[in-house]
């Protein structure tokens, strides 16, 4: 989201506290678009709507004076009042903040509606994949114009004035179009000339050297020539993103429904930010099966629970369709933290074989409502917390109430410095 400020600065205003003010309010806009996602329903998570601000603080900045000092008031009619009297403050103020009832008339906050487009501007303004460094120049969309020599047609924008002087001279001086100080010289000899005959022969002269210079104008339309420009094509960055879900038995609904809150931030993110990144959905139970998007997100579906049948199923895909040598490879898991005790050792292994592969890699563990998300002792939680301190690029986070599955996606996603690391 940006916000173009082109109002002249008034007197008695800083521009500084102008810019930290808008600042402020957009910071403000960001942090109503976070609360207003913790009550929404799956489906229209992200459709816009009514967004409110506090009252408090949307005031602009400007310069005043400050308390204290001695200061002489003149007011114009007074009969109550002495001088050194102390003037009660005016009832039912209490300095621009909200009103009880019954005590004069409040202020309530400010409100506006944002449209789908608008809200996702501001839901993703801060948000990026991590570490995107491969590119390739195949299947790409993006293209990039360069120069291409000169056209005898285009945009008056693009009219090369050099090529076109150095054209239009060469013609000129072709055709004998007779120059200026040509001219001039033969008119000054005509002034100077006292002889009739001579003046006429040079005044004939003259005629016919104009006539020429009209036939043969300064710059002709053949002369103008236009910067041309093609297209290439400019490398982009491919990616792909493996969602893995967990939707055995032991998965609550409540725990299901962070799950798919968390991908559907995710799918929208990657969808709207990025146009060359591939989605796969991939849920398991104890089979794990690759679904489309409609499937994943509101298909049911129970059972046992197997880990390795989702690493194992995003490993096959890998080596069937997704080169790590050309792509970027994402990961991110949604799971209560539940698995089979045989199942560990291979979960493991191919935990460790996949995340070579993978630029990020990030653990969701979802919990009960009343649960603590600061600590987690599930059998999964401890075996990639094993994994991660081998400092592959695995992030862990878990979450028990709505209200944190914003804080966390923005935590995996936010936008990091080109040095920075992903941290665990």
């Amino acid at each position: 989201m940006h916000i173009v400020d082109r109002r002249l600065n008034p007197r008695g205003k800083s521009l500084e506290n102008r810019q930290r003010f808008l600042r402020r309010m957009k910071g403000a806009v960001q942090q109503a678009v976070k609360r207003s996602l913790q009550n929404r329903n799956i489906r229209d998570v992200l459709d816009g709507g009514e967004i409110s601000l506090p009252i408090d603080g949307m005031a602009e900045p400007n310069l005043r004076r400050g308390d204290g000092g001695i200061r002489d008031h003149i007011l114009p009619g007074n009969r109550a009042f002495v001088e050194g009297d102390i003037l009660p403050r005016p009832p039912g103020s209490r300095g621009g903040k909200p009103k009880d009832a019954g005590e004069g008339d409040g202020e309530d906050g400010f409100r506006f509606v944002l449209t789908r487009e608008e809200f996702l501007d501001v839901f993703l303004d801060d948000l990026e994949l991590p570490d995107l460094a491969k590119r390739r120049l195949a299947e790409t969309e993006e293209e990039t114009p360069f120069r291409a020599g000169y056209s005898v047609s285009g945009s008056p924008s693009n009219i090369a004035v050099g090529r076109t002087t150095r054209l239009a001279m060469m013609r000129r001086v072709a055709l004998g179009r007779p120059r200026r100080e040509e001219i001039e010289a033969l008119q000054r000899q005509i002034e100077e000339c006292e002889d009739d005959e001579s003046r006429l022969t040079l005044e004939a002269k003259l005629k016919s050297l104009t006539e020429k210079s009209r036939r043969i104008p300064y710059i002709d339309p053949l002369d103008v020539r236009y910067r041309r420009f093609e297209n290439e094509p400019k490398p982009v960055a491919k990616a792909v993103m493996f969602c893995l879900m967990d939707v055995s038995g032991s998965m609550s609904e409540h725990m299901k429904d962070l799950a798919k809150r968390f991908y559907l931030l995710l799918y929208l993110f990657l969808s709207k930010r990025y146009k060359k990144v591939e989605i796969v959905f991939i849920r398991h139970t104890d089979k794990a099966e690759e679904v489309d998007e409609e499937t994943f997100f509101y298909g049911p579906a129970t059972g046992g629970t197997l880990v390795s049948s989702a690493l194992a199923a995003m490993r096959a895909i890998i080596a069937a369709r997704f080169d790590p040598a050309e792509w970027n490879i994402y990961g991110a898991q949604a799971s209560d933290g539940d698995n089979a005790h045989s199942d560990g050792n291979l979960s493991g292994q191919l935990l460790r074989e996949i995340l070579p592969l993978c630029q990020y890699f990030a653990y969701i563990e979802v919990g009960e409502e009343g649960g603590d998300s600061s600590v987690s002792r599930s059998p999964l939680w401890m075996l990639y917390d094993g994994i991660r301190s081998e400092l592959q690029p695995l992030s862990m986070r878990k979450v028990c109430r709505r209200n944190e599955i914003f804080p966390v996606f923005h935590d995996l996603f936010q936008k990091r410095d080109a040095q920075s690391k992903v941290t665990p």
